[in-house]
């Protein structure tokens, strides 16, 4: 009973020695930062004997520093886009729902302080990602994703960790630029503000109420120019302007970047665990205040094959079971299909998003691009993970009303990302490609300039495309797919994504002049995800056969013109590609 007793005298004693703040001295915090990991959990690979970066190597990385320095001197927070990419998301977000979601479980084991949303977070809808809002043990973060019912922030905005005494403050943001990618369905209830000025009045709010040693920001938010043209990449924008920020914390374009002056520093990992931000802060406390701060940064390239075997041992239950989801026979494939010769013109891949796009009543047109960079399929029978390959995104299929000049203009935009104006002079390249490093993965390739996912060609039409024309002269529209004249000032049913009618790649916008804000006026029509729409397709027909996907009657016809001249280009432009 004495023992008890002390105790109770104890504890109000011990709580306020806990409070007043660190002692005196020198303090050295590490911080480790990831992003944009893209479901890329396991480091076994589903369908191969290979071998991944993953988070079970960065667990190793980050343990192999705690144990060194000390737990109490480690700070580790992900910058969002961690539900979306990979087998392993997908099944726990809309297969295995009752069973606590796998990267939850997995952030929670490797003690991350903070995670923000990221805007493939948000397009998993609300029954994802309010789940791992709910099952994470730590705040699931974006200040900005402001709910419109009372103003207040739908996520957590912010998070004060203590870390050897000193307190650490966290805020947390997503992507402002959601609504144009996004169908408004999957982020209902609430709206996204830019990150300026928003980033600096809740720091400076957030400094004033907590007092904190150390502050850090992570947005899902692109590193950027600096120069206040991109929404979504306001990184540099923040680091430019922001005041009381020690490390910020960017994401979303996939581009390592690191950036360090004497009083904040960016970090920007790039993607798919193949590098850890790391960030250290020495600090210098006198009297219990901050007398001095030094900051550095910089990026770990991630080991794949040094992992957290504890780590992997516990979730190997997890990997059998999308392992054996994803290699479950699905169908048969007819022909070997690639899906880098929709680089080039019509081609089998392309020719069966425009079959699946226009089978949905009342498409008359479809848009469709090539969405895996350089994906093979050999010929036989499909597993589900093929699906993936063949469709890596959970976009709806929207069918919007367009008038055929919008058709046109969109057309001219899209393959104006796509190819050049050549007249056949050596050293012209019919693609838009750079010999440049690929700033996405440092590569030392060639590269389109531009993302392929956006290179959007027609289906349901017979058109030709001139690559001796300049911009706005370069498609021709000959007829429907069924010979009916195209008509400029007519109407048409065109199917495309939902990311692209919500303004995705800005084709809809910039290209056809369409206000995406207010697209809910033009769509006729809303459809399952298209990966289940080809599921379906392959449960009806058993295989994907060429010769029932090609039907001109159907996807039409185009190509690029002059045939000998574009023909001898593109394939010169595709070895230095891929060969």
């Amino acid at each position: 009973m004495k023992k008890n007793l002390l105790l109770y005298i104890l504890l109000p004693v011990l709580a306020a020695s806990s409070c007043c703040g660190p002692k005196d001295g020198i303090y050295r915090l590490q911080l480790f930062t990831t992003n944009d990991v893209h479901g890329c959990y396991f480091d076994s690979l589903y369908v191969s004997d290979g071998t991944r970066q993953s988070l079970y190597a960065v667990s190793h990385y980050v343990d192999s520093v705690r144990t060194a320095d000390g737990a109490e001197n480690v700070i580790l927070v992900d910058a969002g886009d961690c539900l979306q990419g990979d087998n392993a998301a997908y099944y726990y977000n809309y297969v295995d729902t009752l069973t606590p979601h796998l990267y939850a479980r997995m952030a929670n084991y490797m003690g991350y302080d903070a995670v923000a949303v990221g805007n493939h977070d948000i397009e998993t809808g609300h029954p994802v990602y309010d789940r791992i809002a709910r099952q994470l043990d730590m705040p699931f973060m974006a200040a900005n994703a402001i709910r419109n019912d009372n103003g207040k922030p739908y996520f957590a905005d912010y998070t004060i960790v203590r870390k050897n005494g000193l307190k650490v403050a966290i805020l947390g943001f997503t992507n402002p630029n959601i609504k144009n990618w996004l169908s408004e369905e999957l982020w209902e209830g609430m709206h996204f503000e830019s990150l300026l000025p928003l980033v600096q009045q809740d720091v400076d709010k957030v400094i004033a109420k907590e007092h904190p040693h150390v502050v850090i920001v992570a947005v899902h938010s692109g590193t950027g120019k600096g120069d206040g043209s991109m929404l979504e990449s306001q990184g540099l924008d923040l680091y430019g302007t922001l005041e009381g920020v020690d490390f910020l914390i960017c994401s979303h374009d996939h581009r390592p970047a690191v950036y360090a002056k004497d009083d904040i520093c960016l970090i920007n990992s790039g993607s798919h665990c193949r590098n850890i931000g790391h960030g250290v802060i020495t600090l210098e406390v006198k009297n219990g205040k901050v007398e001095s701060k030094e900051l550095s940064a910089g990026l770990v390239p991630v080991r794949k094959g040094t992992v957290d075997t504890e780590m992997r041992d516990i979730f190997r239950p997890d990997f059998e079971a999308v392992r054996a989801f994803t290699l479950k026979p699905v169908g048969g494939l007819v022909r070997d299909m690639r899906t880098r010769d929709a680089y080039t013109g019509m081609c089998d891949y392309t020719n069966l998003l425009h079959t699946l796009c226009l089978s949905c009543t009342p498409a008359q047109i479809s848009f469709a691009a090539p969405l895996t960079f350089n994906g093979y399929l050999k010929a036989g029978t499909l597993v589900y993970n093929d699906l993936f390959t063949i469709y890596p995104f959970e976009n709806q299929l929207f069918v919007v009303n367009m008038t055929g000049r919008e058709i046109k203009d969109y057309l001219e935009f899209s393959y104006d990302a796509w190819i050049n104006t050549v007249s056949g002079k050596p050293g012209e390249h019919v693609l838009k490609i750079s010999d440049k490093p690929d700033p996405r993965t440092g590569q030392k390739r060639w590269s389109f300039v531009g993302r392929a996912y956006n290179f959007d060609s027609a289906g349901g039409l017979d058109y030709t495309v001139d690559v001796t024309a300049p911009h706005g002269s370069r498609v021709k529209i000959v007829s429907l797919a069924d010979g009916t004249p195209f008509d400029m000032s007519a109407t048409y049913n065109v199917a495309m994504t939902s990311y692209r009618a919500s303004g995705g790649g800005a084709i809809m916008r910039e290209g056809a002049g369409i206000d995406t804000d207010n697209i809910g006026s033009r769509v006729v029509a809303k459809y399952p995800e298209i990966r289940d729409i080809l599921y379906d397709y392959l449960t009806e027909h058993g295989s994907i056969d060429p010769a029932a996907i090609s039907a001109p009657e159907v996807v039409g016809r185009w190509s690029f013109v002059p045939e000998d001249l574009a023909g001898r280009m593109l394939a010169a432009d595709m070895a230095l590609l891929f060969d």
